[in-house]
């Protein structure tokens, strides 16, 4: 197997993954630790890929939008760009015109930010008055060897502590 990386770790490509399974956890936490136990036993953890398995997308809703909340956290964005731009612009201002400028990108960014955040908002119509995060999970995390040296990772897994969720592959693999 070639490794998809450069020497800076850079530009991985995006290929499906391969060899042989070594180790199968329930959470991302638990391959790494195998990984990185591995990595402890002088294991050349570069030929190790975990690959997440059983990807769903889930979307936590965090709360119901109202007019108010729309409203005030566009024109707090608006302030904290106004705050920015105004530090910026009252360092190239007249001496004691600086507090004058920096009061009036805030007000501006705040107006700004509240009038984008309303006009964005009426234009969902209603058909999304709720706020939400959205995030990729796995179901479990394959950890996948080279052919050439997965048995020997297949057999220090094994041998480790058992992680809590761990199994582990046949071991005629």
């Amino acid at each position: 197997m070639t490794n998809p990386m450069n020497n800076t770790g850079r530009g991985l490509a995006r290929e499906v993954p391969t060899g042989w399974p070594v180790g199968s956890f329930k959470t991302y936490a638990e391959a790494q630790r195998a990984v990185d136990a591995l990595s402890d036993q002088q294991f050349p953890v570069e030929k190790l890929s975990i690959v997440g398995v059983d990807l769903m997308q889930v979307e936590k809703i965090t709360g119901r939008l109202t007019w108010g909340k729309v409203l005030g956290t566009g024109a707090l964005s608006g302030l904290w760009m106004g705050l920015f731009l105004g530090l910026i612009l009252s360092v190239f201002t007249e001496p004691g015109s600086g507090w004058v400028t920096f009061t009036t990108t805030l007000v501006v960014g705040a107006v700004f930010g509240l009038v984008f955040a309303a006009v964005a908002y009426a234009f969902t119509g209603g058909k999304r008055d709720f706020s939400s995060a959205t995030t990729i999970v796995a179901g479990h995390y394959d950890v996948l060897c080279e052919a050439d040296a997965a048995p020997r990772a297949r057999d220090l897994i094994a041998g480790q502590q058992p992680i809590d969720g761990a199994s582990h592959p046949n071991p005629d693999a």
